[in-house]
């Protein structure tokens, strides 16, 4: 296994890419963090809490980064996790309507939120952002008035910059959704419940003036705004890789090795180290649109509906669209977004083929296949290196695949790199917990894991909380993203 270290971006457009990803989970435009983030920084102001504006901008952006975490909790709880949470955010009627089929609704919630808190507020911390950006995170569910979640915190016991950034959320989307005036109404509703009368008067006053700015002001100059200075820093691109694959756990570890794979495909067939930065870069971010695909779709073990293909074409097109607003990252994107491109032109989204394809996103596609190919789903067990290689010669006959491609891959055999994170929590963990580790962060049970390791579940079970205990976290998600970060996955 290579070790690397792998390339780096400025933190700021990772956290854009982060914050798209975001919107896509929740059912939102992909520029409602942004906005979000804007409004927050004007409503500290205000509000004379300047010291906060860093952490309001910075927990604004981030704020959805732990969606990915959770959305398998929410699909099996409402049956769609992005339309369901769509319809949350909006307040729309009814719907609470599926949560409320479950005999104790707080049940469901609570673990939900603290995946979600976890996973956003050790994102942050990986990038290197202050302490209070990372506490607003981990209680951005918390209420004033003790009905949030995870913790049923309380009045002051909340930093100020949650109450902030829900403000300037709940601002952006009733606006959005409905009028500006029935946007002051609702928030009015929620005073002293969601956040403090005083915060939300001074909202309600100011909204109309900061919203009509908001439309006057362009993109560059809400990024000038928006970047703090420690999203000034670097920071490894592998973070976003992780935070995509941890929507649908049996891709755990998927972009890494896609992005390893399609690298040393490169270097295999002579490509400069230039082109081999591109496509590693690409093989890590290409799956940054799947977040806008609801789960159920991702999981079905049958032949999809055209309803449901359509939601799939159109995730390298949200991948694309990404490009335009991550900065240094817009390249790999643009690449990435060819991943499912066939050389005869049976791909989509654009439906490109021959010479359209360069070479560089021929390897792309065909990396992703092979790593593919090689691991489980949900509709068929792993194929061996022998039966994805036939496969795949068998499609490069055909004209889908570049057969030297095919050939370079099949020749390479498994392309790995170990990538550690800096700001990485350490933990040294022993060979059978990382084993344990590794079958639940896939989304096995606790049995499924014993029967696999040939233990007992009272073993394993000692095991999961052993890796919880040194890694500091205690959820399978929080534990996944922090195990990635240390290469031991």
């Amino acid at each position: 296994m290579q070790t690397s270290p792998g390339p780096a971006v400025r933190v700021f457009d990772a956290v854009k890419a982060l914050a798209f990803i975001g919107d896509l989970s929740m059912g939102q435009p992909t520029d409602h963090s942004i906005r979000t983030a804007w409004l927050a920084v004007r409503l500290a102001r205000a509000a004379e809490l300047d010291d906060a504006a860093v952490a309001v901008c910075e927990a604004s952006l981030l704020r959805w980064s732990g969606c990915t975490a959770n959305a398998a909790g929410f699909a099996e709880a409402t049956g769609d996790d992005v339309a369901s949470r769509e319809a949350m955010l909006a307040l729309k009627p009814d719907w609470a309507g599926p949560l409320e089929l479950h005999a104790d609704l707080g049940a469901v919630i609570a673990p939900l939120a603290r995946i979600h808190c976890e996973v956003s507020s050790e994102a942050a911390r990986m990038l290197g952002l202050g302490q209070d950006t990372r506490a607003a995170l981990r209680h951005v569910f918390e209420s004033w008035d003790g009905s949030g979640s995870p913790d049923h915190l309380a009045g002051n016991a909340v930093p100020a910059s949650v109450f902030i950034v829900a403000l300037a959320g709940e601002l952006e989307i009733f606006s959005r959704t409905y009028n500006i005036e029935r946007a002051r109404a609702l928030i009015g509703q929620r005073a002293d419940s969601r956040y403090p009368d005083k915060l939300a008067r001074l909202a309600i006053r100011l909204a109309p003036d900061w919203l009509d700015e908001l439309e006057h002001t362009d993109a560059a100059s809400i990024d000038a705004a928006l970047l703090t200075p420690n999203m000034s820093d670097a920071t490894p691109v592998e973070l976003v890789a992780d935070i995509i694959d941890l929507k649908l756990p049996w891709m755990t570890g998927y972009s890494r090795s896609v992005a390893a794979t399609a690298a040393s495909c490169g270097a295999r067939l002579a490509l400069d180290s230039n082109a081999q930065h591109r496509l590693y870069c690409a093989g890590l971010i290409h799956g940054m649109g799947r977040a806008a695909v609801p789960n159920p779709i991702w999981n079905t073990p049958s032949r999809l509906s055209q309803a449901a293909w359509e939601k799939l074409r159109l995730v390298p097109y949200w991948t694309s669209r990404a490009g335009r607003q991550t900065g240094t990252l817009a390249e790999g994107a643009e690449l990435g977004s060819y991943v499912y491109e066939r050389l005869d032109g049976s791909g989509y989204f654009r439906g490109a083929s021959g010479a359209a394809l360069p070479v560089e996103a021929r390897i792309l596609a065909a990396s992703a296949t092979w790593v593919a190919l090689r691991a489980a789903r949900p509709w068929r067990a792993a194929m061996t290196d022998r039966e994805a290689a036939k496969l795949m010669q068998e499609e490069a006959a055909q004209g889908r695949y570049d057969a030297s491609v095919v050939d370079a891959l099949i020749d390479a055999g498994t392309s790995q790199r170990r990538v550690v994170n800096p700001r990485a929590h350490n933990a040294r963990l022993s060979a059978r917990e990382i084993d344990v580790l590794r079958g639940i962060s896939q989304g096995a049970s606790n049995k499924e894991v014993a029967r696999d390791l040939s233990l007992s579940p009272s073993t394993v079970r000692t095991h999961v909380e052993s890796v919880f205990r040194k890694l500091d976290c205690s959820t399978r998600a929080a534990a996944t993203l922090k195990a990635l970060a240390l290469g031991l996955l």
